[in-house]
């Protein structure tokens, strides 16, 4: 069975392909910014964050390269990028155990900031994204799902920043942490479901099926 699909590149494909190159970059430039900026001031939701924003890029550059793959190997990477979106949540649970023990409230002025930025770059990436959730099953839907998802975790994430301020408790940091988690293993599920569709027998090619 082929690796790659033959069929000639539609104009979908390249606007796709376009989009997560975008993604891609500013995943990237903003990891670095927020990574920084949680080891500056000790944030969970921050931390976890941050290395959410690395995953997208590893996330959006395994996309491009199975864009041109026939849809049963589409599935087979979508199921390997349903594990590598639990990583995030798999770093979480250390930083937030860490945090649970010594619940100490970050910085609430640069939380807040941090999560402000984050939510720009990836309502940008949302909605970069949006118009070809639909297009090449779970690779595209893995990379509209990351997005959507972060945009609602930074906005936690700004919450917890005015909560910090108002308690002067760890707890709102390390509860949106969590919530991250939580919403990374969701994602992970779904595209799990959506590539498990695409490796069926049916989707499979003429040639491999003799």
């Amino acid at each position: 069975m082929s690796i790659e699909n033959t069929s000639f590149q539609t104009p979908k494909d390249s606007a796709l392909r376009g989009a997560v190159r975008f993604v891609a970059l500013a995943n990237f430039v903003y990891f670095g910014v927020e990574f920084a900026v949680a080891l500056a001031i000790g944030s969970v939701a921050l931390f976890a964050d941050s290395i959410d924003f690395l995953e997208d890029t590893l996330l959006n550059l395994l996309i491009l390269v199975g864009l041109n793959w026939s849809p049963v190997w589409r599935g087979r990477l979508g199921m390997v990028l349903a594990g590598i979106l639990l990583i995030p949540s798999l770093a979480t649970v250390r930083t937030a155990w860490e945090k649970f023990l010594h619940p100490t409230p970050p910085d609430p002025v640069w939380l807040a900031v941090a999560g402000v930025g984050a939510l720009v770059v990836n309502l940008t990436c949302a909605l970069t994204l949006a118009r070809h959730r639909k297009h090449h099953g779970s690779l595209a839907k893995a990379a509209f799902l990351s997005a959507r998802n972060d945009a609602l975790a930074n906005i936690a994430i700004v919450a917890a920043g005015f909560l910090t301020a108002l308690l002067l408790s760890g707890w709102p940091d390390l509860i949106v942490g969590l919530g991250i988690l939580a919403m990374n293993a969701d994602a992970a599920r779904q595209v799990w479901i959506a590539a498990r569709r695409e490796v069926r027998p049916e989707n499979r090619e003429p040639s491999a099926k003799t």
